[in-house]
């Protein structure tokens, strides 16, 4: 007889977990990128100000990025919401295993499940108020001072990361409750 796995659908929950994990690993490459693009966009912007005093004819079309603090600023938004969704996937979140170590697998899965619901109300009212934010910026039209570029733009490309968030919060509350409900946490 072959041995029924305990759970709340844990097939369907590990079909969906392997759905969830591409998302929030793709996601979380475009939080990369955006890093590196705001790290070149700061490099660039430093060593043109850096140049533009010097006095050699051939350097004067070098100077500073035009609001490169404006794209830093919203680079960085998409990327702190880009890695946190992958981060709750791969139980990346501080923890203190000194105390929780003896107390078994499943003892921890349950103490992961408490954990994970606190995150996923945390991730939700971000979430709700990120959305907030943005819907009051974009009916006041307001705009970065130098590029004019829309703010709500940077709490538009937080908020797809911020909603992955949720997403990948509440699938770790059911992959908890299944380990508890299992044999413990699994790798």
């Amino acid at each position: 007889m072959v041995s029924q796995a305990k759970g709340l659908a844990p097939r369907l929950e590990r079909r969906v977990g392997h759905v969830i994990e591409f998302i929030t690993r793709w996601l979380a490459l475009a939080g990369g990128a955006s890093l590196v693009a705001i790290t070149a966009v700061t490099c660039i912007s430093v060593i043109g100000r850096e140049l533009a005093g010097v006095p050699i004819p051939a350097f004067e079309v070098f100077g500073p990025i035009q609001g490169d603090f404006e794209l830093v600023e919203a680079g960085c938004a998409f990327a702190i919401f880009s890695f946190l969704p992958w981060c709750q996937m791969r139980r990346g979140h501080v923890t203190v295993d000194i105390f929780v170590q003896p107390l078994g697998p499943r003892v921890n899965a349950g103490l992961a499940l408490a954990g994970n619901l606190l995150l996923t109300a945390c991730a939700l009212l971000i979430a709700v108020k990120l959305g907030e934010g943005l819907v009051d910026k974009r009916s006041y039209s307001e705009t970065t001072f130098i590029l004019q570029m829309p703010v709500w733009w940077g709490y538009a490309v937080a908020l797809v990361g911020a909603w992955v968030f949720v997403l990948a919060s509440a699938y770790t509350v059911w992959r908890s409750l299944n380990e508890m409900l299992g044999d413990g946490e699994r790798e």
